[in-house]
C-alpha cells in the first residue's frame, strides 16, 4: 500500500484550528473535561506529595486524564508518550530494551534519561519500565530536568502514573480487547471499602500476541509475548489529615523476539532461538500526614526483578555466538518529605533520598564454528600464516559473572516566594553515589598451531597444542558527587489566563559499567595469547562517567475560552556535558560500549493544545520540534562534531478531533475518534550515514455505550505504512526492526459501581 502521509497531514490540517496542536499540561480537565477528576481525595491527596500547581507550573508538563486514558486505551508508558510533544518511547526487540527519548537525550542501554514512578514509586531499573498496567487513572509527563525533586536519572523528565484508587471508586471494573495477530488483553479489579476510612483493591491482567513478523529461518513467529500481572492496592484514611497508600505489583511476562531483520535481504533469518523472560516485584508504600500545617511523607519500596535474556548476536542463519543474560536484583528506596504550606507569600519543601541496589548477571557468549572460523582463527591466521591455528572443539564459551552493588543518598530542598504575580523558585540538591562492579571473566577451551613452513607438506604437521583457562576477578569502584541547581520566575497573567514562565535548570544522568564489553575483553585476552596485541584496557574502557545538562527554558500555560481552550510553548536550550551515547568500539565483535561525548546541545519548541466545543466536538494534538547536535565529539577515528545526536526524533506529532454525544434509548451514547502520529527523522548513528525519515501512522476508533458497558471497534496504522524504529550494525551487517502494519480490533469494557 502506498504511503498516504501527506494527503493525510492535508486531511488533519483542514479539520483542526491553528491553536489545537495538543494535549497538555493546563488541559482542562481529563483532557475533555472541565476539572480534573481523581486528584484528590477528600481532604488529603496522597499523590500530591512533590507535585505543583500544572496550570501555573514553571515546566513543561502533560497531564493526560481518566478520560483521555479511556479514548486511546492507556495500558502503558509508550502509549501514553505519544501524547507529549519531544517525547518518544519506540518498540524495540523486546520490552527490556525499551528507550525514552526526549529533546535529543537519551540512551538504548543503561541509565535512563526520565524517571518512573507508579504509585509514587520509583522503578529503579529501566529494563523493568515496559509493563502494562490495568486501570490507570491519569498520568502526568514532565518534560526538562527534574533532578531537584526526583533525583538521578531524571534529567530529561518523569512520567507519574497513578492507578485507580478504591477510595475513589468502588465497584468492579472489566476489559477485554482482542485484535489483529491474535493480540489480546484481559482485566478484571474488585473494589471496595471495608469501612469509610479504608479501601483495597485487586486487579488482575493477562495479555499476548502472536507478533506481526516471521523468522524465515525456521518459520516461528517473531514477538509473540505472554504477560501477566496482579496489583493489590490499600488506601487508608485514619483522619482528614492522614493518608496511607500502598501498592504491591506482581508482573511475569515472556517474548519470542527479536525482529531484526538484514537491511540488504529486507528478511528476518537467524537460527538461534531468542527470548526474554520477566519476573517482576514492587511494593511501595506511602504515607503523609500534615501537622500544624506542615505535611510530612514518607515513601519506601522494596523491588525485584529476575530476567532471562537469550540473543542471537549475528541475528543470521550462520553459526557465529548466542549470548545468555540471567540477572537477579534487589533495590530498596527511601524518600522523606516536608512540604510547608502552600498559601501565602512564602512556600517551601525539603527531603532527602537513599537507595540501595544490588544485581547479580551471568552473560556467557558461546561461540559456534562459524564464529571461531572467521573472526578468531581467521584474524589469527592472517597475521601468522606460518604458523595457523585450528581450535581443538566446535564450540566454546566466553564466561561473565557479574555483581553490582549502588547506593546512594541526596538531601534536596525548593522555596518559592510570591511577589504579587510574579513567584521566584529556587531549589538545590546534594547527591552521592556509590556504584561497584565485581566480576570474574573465565575461558576454559584449546586450540592447535600447525607448521605451514613447508606448504608442500599436507596435512600439515601438528606444530604444538595449546590449552586456555583464563580465569580473572577483580573489583571495581567509583563514587560521584553532583550538586544540582534550579531558578525559575513565573509570572501569572490576569484572570484565569494562566502564566508565563523562564527556568535556568541543572540535570544528572548517573554512570556506571559497560558489562556488555567483558566477552570482547576476553576475546582479546585470547588473541593476546596467540600472539596478537590487544586492544582493550579494562579499567578505561568499561566504565562511563556522569551525562550533565544545562537546561534553559522559557514557556506558558494558556486557558482561553473560558478554559476550553488550553494552549501551551515552550522553547528549550540545553547545554550537555559527558553526554552518552551507545557505540560500537573498534575492534568490537559481541559487545556494545556506553561512551562519553565531550559536548552536545539540543534546542527545541514544543506547541500543544486542546479544545473542548459546546455539543461534543474536541480537537488535540502535540508537536515538537528537536535539534540535537554533538558540538565536541572526536573519538580517536573520526570527529562526529556537528552531527545530529542518533535515535532521538527531530520531530514528533499528534493530531487528533472526534465527537461524543448523549443518547436516549438503548445506547446511551456514541464517540468516534480520528488522529494521526508523526514522527522523525531519526539518524541511526554518529556518522549520520542512515535515518529514518518523518513518518505518519493514521488511527481511529468508534465507541458506543449502554448502561455500565462500553463497545469500542478501533484500528492503527489504518495506511499501512512502513517504518523502521531500530537500526544497527554487527559484524558488518546492517539490520533493522519494521513498525507494526495494519491493526484492528474491538474492546468491550464493563464498569459496575457499588
Amino acid at each position: 500500500m502506498r504511503d498516504l502521509t501527506p494527503a493525510i497531514f492535508t486531511l488533519f490540517s483542514a479539520l483542526l484550528p491553528a491553536t489545537a496542536v495538543a494535549v497538555e499540561g493546563s488541559l482542562p480537565a481529563d483532557s475533555v473535561g472541565t476539572q480534573r477528576s481523581g486528584v484528590v481525595l477528600g481532604e488529603v491527596s496522597v499523590t500530591a506529595i512533590k507535585g505543583g500547581d500544572h496550570p501555573n507550573a514553571d515546566e513543561a508538563v502533560t497531564y493526560i486524564g481518566s478520560s483521555a486514558v479511556e479514548t486511546y486505551d492507556l495500558v502503558n508508558l509508550r502509549e501514553a508518550s505519544a501524547l507529549a510533544p519531544n517525547f518518544y518511547i519506540p518498540a524495540y526487540g523486546s520490552r527490556m530494551t525499551s528507550s525514552i527519548y526526549v529533546r535529543g537525550l537519551g540512551t538504548r542501554i543503561d541509565q535512563p534519561v526520565v524517571g518512573l514512578n507508579i504509585d509514587n514509586i520509583p522503578i529503579i531499573n529501566k529494563d523493568n519500565f515496559d509493563f502494562d498496567l490495568a486501570d490507570i487513572d491519569r498520568v502526568e509527563i514532565l518534560r526538562g530536568p527534574q533532578n531537584i525533586l526526583y533525583g538521578r536519572n531524571t534529567m530529561g523528565g518523569l512520567v507519574n502514573i497513578y492507578t485507580l484508587s478504591p477510595l475513589s471508586f468502588e465497584g468492579v471494573r472489566a476489559r477485554l480487547t482482542y485484535g489483529t495477530q491474535n493480540s489480546w488483553r484481559a482485566s478484571a479489579g474488585v473494589y471496595g471499602k471495608l469501612s469509610g476510612k479504608l479501601g483495597m483493591s485487586l486487579t488482575g491482567e493477562t495479555s499476548g500476541t502472536d507478533g506481526f513478523f516471521r523468522n524465515e529461518h525456521n518459520g516461528s513467529k517473531v514477538g509473540r509475548e505472554r504477560m501477566a500481572a496482579l496489583r493489590w492496592k490499600t488506601s487508608f484514611r485514619p483522619t482528614g489529615k492522614v493518608v496511607v497508600e500502598n501498592t504491591a505489583m506482581l508482573t511475569r511476562g515472556r517474548q519470542n523476539g527479536y525482529p531484526y531483520l538484514t537491511a540488504a535481504t529486507d528478511r528476518i533469518a537467524y537460527n538461534d532461538t531468542c527470548y526474554y523472560s520477566r519476573l517482576s516485584f514492587v511494593d511501595g508504600l506511602t504515607v503523609k500526614h500534615t501537622f500544624k500545617g506542615i505535611t510530612f511523607s514518607s515513601i519506601m519500596s522494596v523491588q525485584y526483578l529476575d530476567d532471562d535474556m537469550v540473543l542471537d548476536q549475528d541475528f543470521t542463519e550462520a553459526d557465529y555466538f548466542t549470548l545468555r543474560q540471567k540477572r537477579k536484583e534487589w533495590a530498596f528506596t527511601g524518600d522523606f518529605v516536608a512540604r510547608g504550606p502552600q498559601s501565602g507569600r512564602y512556600s517551601w519543601l525539603t527531603g532527602a533520598f537513599g537507595f540501595y541496589r544490588r544485581s547479580r548477571m551471568e552473560a556467557p557468549v558461546t561461540f559456534w564454528q562459524t564464529g571461531i572460523d572467521n573472526l578468531i582463527e581467521a584474524n589469527r591466521n592472517n597475521a601468522n600464516p606460518y604458523y595457523p591455528i585450528g581450535w581443538d572443539e566446535p564450540s566454546f564459551t566466553l564466561g561473565s559473572d557479574f555483581t553490582m552493588p549502588s547506593g546512594g543518598l541526596s538531601a534536596y530542598h525548593e522555596s518559592s516566594l510570591r511577589l504579587g504575580d510574579f513567584t521566584i523558585t529556587a531549589g538545590l540538591r546534594f547527591d552521592w553515589e556509590r556504584t561497584a562492579l565485581d566480576f570474574r571473566s573465565f575461558c576454559n577451551t584449546a586450540y592447535t598451531i600447525y607448521d605451514n613452513t613447508d606448504p608442500s607438506i599436507s596435512p600439515l604437521p601438528v606444530y604444538s597444542r595449546v590449552g586456555v583457562d583464563i580465569d580473572e576477578r577483580d573489583h571495581l569502584s567509583h563514587d560521584y558527587t553532583q550538586l544540582l541547581p534550579k531558578l525559575s520566575i513565573s509570572y501569572r497573567l490576569p484572570g484565569s489566563l494562566g502564566n508565563i514562565y523562564a527556568s535556568a535548570t541543572k540535570g544528572y544522568k548517573a554512570g556506571g559499567y559497560n558489562t556488555q564489553m567483558f566477552s570482547d575483553f576476553l576475546q582479546q585476552r585470547l588473541m593476546t595469547e596467540m600472539g596478537l596485541v590487544q586492544q582493550y584496557d579494562v579499567d578505561q574502557t568499561v566504565s562511563y562517567r556522569p551525562e550533565t545538562d544545562w537546561n534553559y527554558e522559557i514557556g506558558a500555560h494558556l486557558g482561553l475560552l473560558d478554559q476550553a481552550l488550553a494552549v501551551d510553548f515552550s522553547a528549550f536550550w540545553i547545554e550537555i556535558h559527558n553526554q552518552q551515547v551507545t557505540m560500537f568500539p573498534e575492534g568490537s565483535i559481541t559487545g556494545r560500549i556506553m561512551a562519553n561525548a565531550g559536548r552536545a546541545r539540543s534546542r527545541g519548541v514544543e506547541l500543544s493544545a486542546s479544545y473542548q466545543a459546546p455539543g461534543g466536538w474536541f480537537a488535540r494534538g502535540a508537536y515538537g520540534f528537536t535539534d540535537a547536535r554533538f558540538i565536541e565529539f572526536d573519538n580517536g577515528r573520526a570527529d562526529y562534531s556537528g552531527k545530529r545526536v542518533p535515535y532521538a526524533p527531530s520531530n514528533t506529532l499528534f493530531l487528533g478531533t472526534g465527537y461524543s454525544r448523549p443518547l436516549q434509548g438503548f445506547v446511551d451514547g456514541i464517540s468516534a475518534e480520528i488522529n494521526t502520529r508523526g514522527t522523525g527523522s531519526i539518524w541511526w548513528d554518529e556518522a549520520n550515514t542512515a535515518r529514518q525519515p518523518f513518518y505518519m501512522l493514521l488511527n481511529a476508533s468508534v465507541a458506543a455505550t449502554h448502561k455500565g458497558f462500553r463497545l469500542e471497534l478501533w484500528a492503527d496504522n489504518i495506511t499501512a505504512t512502513q517504518y523502521a524504529t531500530f537500526y544497527f550494525v554487527s559484524i558488518g551487517n546492517a539490520f533493522l526492526q519494521r513498525g507494526n502494519g495494519f491493526s484492528a480490533g474491538a474492546t468491550l469494557s464493563w464498569k459496575l459501581d457499588f
